[in-house]
């Protein structure tokens, strides 16, 4: 997600939640934010999370090393939340000239500006 959020050049802040902001089923949790200059306020545009063995343990998923069982370990992560990313390139890349485009998306987008 770091890497997603540095080629699209927006200010991001990452925060690792607290037990009590957490789903009872994970271990450790990481929400991405997103700055929003329209709301002045950062936005979740991703989450993160460690379910140890919770999800393998229900699903008996297992793995072995020198001939001893493990249980595996889960992960979850999305992506990036499409509207707000879409929300914060628009809103952070304002230029007297127009919207600059970030140059990952340049190729993609065909245009360098939205005027």
């Amino acid at each position: 997600v770091k890497g997603l959020l540095n080629k699209l050049e927006l200010p991001y802040r990452v925060l690792r939640l607290c037990g009590g902001d957490m789903g009872f089923t994970s271990a450790l949790t990481f929400d991405f934010e997103v700055y929003s200059a329209a709301q002045k306020r950062w936005l979740e545009c991703s989450s993160v999370s460690n379910f140890e063995a919770y999800q393998a343990n229900r699903l008996k998923l297992r793995y072995k090393v020198d001939g001893k069982t493990q249980l595996l370990h889960t992960l979850n992560g999305s992506a990036l939340a499409l509207p707000r990313i879409l929300a914060a390139i628009l809103e952070n890349n304002q230029t007297p000239e127009g919207i600059k485009i970030p140059k990952a998306l340049v190729p993609y987008c065909g245009f360098e500006t939205i005027s």
